[in-house]
């Protein structure tokens, strides 16, 4: 299991070589949330805080992926939601079939702590998309402070970070 976690923490930390453009969500909070998810998992850290992460990873991917078709004028209805449940699908069933997910004693309300936190953090990652929307429309379209469009998802999933360990670790 550590030479998992060791894997994951290294992939996490190459992603800071890649070059990125802006997009929609912003780069440096993707590899924050990438490096936040290996670190967690090389650390031990609970399923269900780690999820979070997970959750905030994906749909930063998934707006990433979808910004990249529509570039390359390959867009459809529903590409959004399609893109975030391909990205699930890639990333759980390797966890279920490596035996990270499913195990009985690791459930919370009946599902498994790592896919029900890594719901609430795509939750989360998006309501801070409109977050930093809507503090631009009161600002007259600029950033209260710099780099906001990082420091709102990242602050949201630190809190429920928190809350979730408080109340459930």
């Amino acid at each position: 299991m550590k030479s998992k976690s060791k894997i994951i923490f290294l992939w996490s930390l190459g992603l800071l070589s890649i070059p990125f453009t802006s997009q929609a969500v912003c780069p440096v909070c993707t590899v924050a949330i990438a490096s936040g998810v290996g670190l967690c998992r090389y650390l031990g850290i609970d399923d269900l805080i780690s999820g979070l992460w997970v959750g905030g990873l994906l749909l930063s991917l998934s707006i990433w992926t979808k910004d990249y078709l529509k570039k390359h004028k390959w867009d459809f209805k529903y590409s959004q939601f399609i893109i975030l449940i391909i990205y699930f699908l890639i990333t759980f069933i390797p966890l279920k079939s490596l035996g990270i997910l499913g195990h009985k004693s690791n459930k919370i309300m009946g599902i498994d702590r790592l896919l029900f936190s890594s719901l609430i953090g795509v939750f989360l990652t998006y309501i801070s998309i409109f977050i930093n929307n809507w503090l631009k429309k009161i600002n007259h379209h600029k950033v209260f402070i710099p780099y906001q469009k990082v420091i709102i998802p990242l602050i949201l999933l630190i809190v429920f970070s928190f809350i979730f360990y408080f109340s459930f670790c």
